[in-house]
């Protein structure tokens, strides 16, 4: 076993013992199984050569030779010469450094990978390695293709020391102009994951997927409880530990790795949509009504309740109805992740998008993880870091509103709800890309604006909006909350009324026993509005979108 800790690709015994739970293990078994312990789940380390096995496509593998030369800058001694040390390590791996880079596909999806290896000095960040990775990040823009990093480092290289300090601003430069250049990059934490690596390329990603137990953080566990004499909190910087406070967008198991970076791959990228369907405009324009007489009238508290229902489609339905290849993205990479937004990259009829929406649950559960729907800082954060990976990437941003409103607790008001949520709606403005938003239930004051401001907005049938509840409204100005449906006509916040305010762009009818009755017929409909939406919008260049989205605003003002 001690071999396959060490990260080399040898045959194994016939049988292994986990380092983890000392559980026996069949030799061959755990070979199949990717080093993964069958008993405890515990993920070996692999070497570069085992992970790219893994990972690409058989037979389209292509190593990059760059014939970079690692150097001795600073004669560093310490037990041993420096050079005796690389010597030694390139002997013991058969590897010039401590990345291999190479070309291939994920299923089909054309990558550029550098996937680095622990056994050889720990994955130090050296200038050989920094050389490497950014040779790599440039030829990937040179070529306009996916840039994978699988990274498995204890930090910068000490025996160059600044030297190996400057590859993390080198690095970076190179990340920056695959951003600017609007190409994919996604990270693969493997464990360990730690100094001038974490705190650069690794971590710089639109993506940052990792296996489960692998740990990531700038200090390591020891040097911190030296440093400051403090107990660690379990799981301490695990990807556990890191997904539920924003830091990275998911935990994947070794052996559903491919399959998610395939699916990453696929939705970020700009391959040609499949043709659509000759009559598919005509069929999505006939659901929507645009036309406020077209619509019967009804109670508005009627729609309140309707649309408050438990039993209507969730965000995250209607996502899994509507789109393919769908990759749910966490985290606002600064404090956490708030379950009461999500969304990610994904498909729809073969066009890239980014989706994003209010999640409010229907277990009682998954109200509690979503906190009804209302959102914290970290939501609106989440959403506007999506927004700015869709503006990277030039595809469309699809928002589904369903919002009581933004938390107003003490947690969100110390976190910058205001500014947050102000943040987005500045953000939102100035997409350059097509932005089509529905409100598929409830849209409660600026937490459903926040995910609004777009070129086109449409509602269902039964869906409210509004700048308040109406028993908030009721409270404070009739100062009697059971006023609410008084309160509800007033507001004017039914969708045939905001159909003909303008608030709405168009509404799209629900079946007879309405969203709730219906999910299949429901979730047809919403498609067919979006793809509709999107159509229009295909026609018109960034400048055209931004100004469509201003000039779409602007003319909401006091009637003279």
């Amino acid at each position: 076993m001690t071999d396959v800790l060490m990260g080399r690709s040898v045959d194994l015994p016939e049988w292994v013992i986990c380092a983890g739970c000392r559980t026996l293990a069949y030799g061959k078994r755990f070979r199949r199984d990717l080093l993964v312990c069958p008993e405890c789940g515990l993920h070996e380390r692999m070497s570069s050569e085992e992970r790219i096995a893994a990972l690409l496509d058989e037979g389209s593998v292509e190593e990059l030779d760059f014939s970079v030369d690692t150097g001795d800058p600073l004669g560093f001694v310490d037990s041993k010469p420096y050079t005796v040390r690389l010597s030694e390590a390139q002997a013991a791996t058969g590897m010039m450094e401590a990345v291999v880079c190479v070309r291939g596909t994920i299923d089909g999806n054309p990558v550029m990978a550098a996937v680095m290896d622990f056994c050889f000095l720990g994955g130090s960040l050296g200038a050989a390695v920094g050389e490497l990775i950014t040779r790599t990040a440039e030829l990937a823009l040179a070529e306009r293709t996916p840039l994978l990093v699988v990274t498995s480092s204890g930090g910068a290289r000490m025996q160059e020391g600044a030297l190996s300090l400057m590859q993390m601003a080198k690095t970076s430069h190179a990340f920056r102009e695959l951003d600017e250049a609007g190409i994919l990059t996604i990270s693969l934490i493997t464990d360990p994951t730690y100094g001038g690596v974490a705190a650069s390329f690794a971590t710089q990603a639109d993506a940052i997927v990792a296996e489960p137990g692998a740990r990531m953080g700038f200090a390591g566990p020891r040097v911190i409880q030296q440093t400051i004499r403090q107990s660690l909190p379990e799981g301490f910087q695990t990807a556990e530990f890191l997904v539920e406070r924003g830091m990275i967008d998911m935990v994947v198991p070794r052996q559903a790795l491919r399959v998610t970076l395939a699916r990453l791959l696929s939705a970020g990228s700009r391959r040609p949509a499949a043709p659509r369907a000759a009559d598919r405009g005509g069929a999505a324009g006939a659901v929507l009504v645009r036309d406020s007489r077209d619509l019967p009238a009804s109670e508005p508290w009627d729609a309140v309740r309707l649309a408050r229902a438990l039993d209507r489609p969730t965000a995250l339905q209607y996502i899994q109805a509507i789109t393919d290849d769908f990759v749910e993205l966490r985290g606002d990479r600064l404090a956490g992740d708030c379950r009461a937004i999500i969304g990610g990259l994904a498909r729809l009829d073969g066009v890239p998008l980014v989706i994003i929406g209010h999640q409010k649950g229907r277990t009682t559960k998954e109200l509690a993880d979503g906190n009804f729907g209302m959102p914290s800082p970290a939501g609106y954060r989440k959403a506007a870091r999506l927004m700015r990976l869709a503006a990277k990437l030039g595809v469309p941003v699809v928002t589904l509103v369903d919002t009581p409103g933004a938390h107003p607790g003490v947690e969100a008001e110390t976190e910058g709800q205001a500014v947050a949520i102000a943040d987005t709606l500045r953000l939102m403005t100035g997409l350059p890309v097509p932005v089509v938003s529905v409100v598929t239930g409830e849209g409660g004051s600026g937490g459903a604006l926040a995910l609004a401001v777009a070129n086109q907005v449409l509602a269902f049938s039964n869906a409210i909006y509004s700048v308040i509840s109406p028993e908030g409204c009721a409270a404070i100005l009739w100062r009697d909350s059971s006023a609410a449906p008084q309160a509800a006509r007033a507001l004017r916040l039914d969708a045939r009324s905001l159909l003909e305010l303008e608030v709405v762009d168009a509404v799209i009818p629900e079946p007879e026993r309405g969203a709730q009755g219906d999910h299949g017929a429901t979730a047809r409909n919403l498609k067919a509005a979006i793809t509709a939406g999107l159509d229009e919008l295909s026609t018109l260049d960034a400048a055209r979108l931004v100004e469509n989205r201003r000039v779409r605003f602007r003319r909401f003002q006091a009637l003279v």
